[in-house]
């Protein structure tokens, strides 16, 4: 399936060519966002309108939803740059078998940077769970130490992310009586 099935039909298609708008609208970014990258020179016109407006293809679009991708994983417009270069490269039929190999190296390096990128954002979950959790700790020991606590954590009162009482009880003592 290509990109432009998958995307949806709402741009004005010029025999597979569209403008920057119709590309924004495509991969769902802000005209201004995708000026943007069309300044930066991640997007290579493929024509021009009579008017002289630039003209993408389906591989701009492809262009984007990688863009789109990397950008919330922090990657530079460079580094951008650098993998789309890459997937250009490495996509030519008439390439040679050594340099088809150099390539295929380079896009394993991407691959275990993306794994890294992965990682680090996973940490970051694991980082702001358990501070959410510490949060709702807080919570539940300010709503013990209440001399009126009860009526603030009444049962019927318990929604989500609301503690009842018997966690309050845990906070106590979290291991049990001690014995002896």
């Amino acid at each position: 399936m290509s990109i432009t099935s998958s995307a949806g039909s709402s741009a004005d298609a010029r025999d597979g060519r569209y403008r920057i708008g119709d590309v924004a609208t495509l991969v769902t970014l802000s005209l201004r966002t995708a000026r943007f990258y069309e300044d930066a020179g991640l997007l290579a016109p493929v024509g021009h309108t009579s008017g002289g407006f630039p003209l993408y293809d389906d591989d701009a679009l492809d262009r984007f939803f990688l863009i789109k991708k990397m950008k919330p994983l922090g990657f530079t417009l460079e580094e951008m740059r650098s993998l789309i270069t890459l997937r250009e490269r490495i996509s030519q039929p008439d390439l040679a078998p050594d340099h088809r190999r150099e390539l295929r190296e380079r896009l394993r390096t991407w691959v275990t940077l993306a794994e890294e990128k992965l990682a680090s954002l996973q940490e970051q979950v694991r980082l702001a769970e358990d501070f959410m959790i510490g949060l709702r700790d807080d919570t539940a020991r300010s709503l013990r130490e209440s001399p009126d606590h009860r009526d603030v954590a009444d049962k019927d009162d318990l929604g989500p992310g609301r503690l009842d009482s018997s966690f309050l009880d845990f906070l106590d003592d979290p291991f049990g009586p001690e014995e002896n």
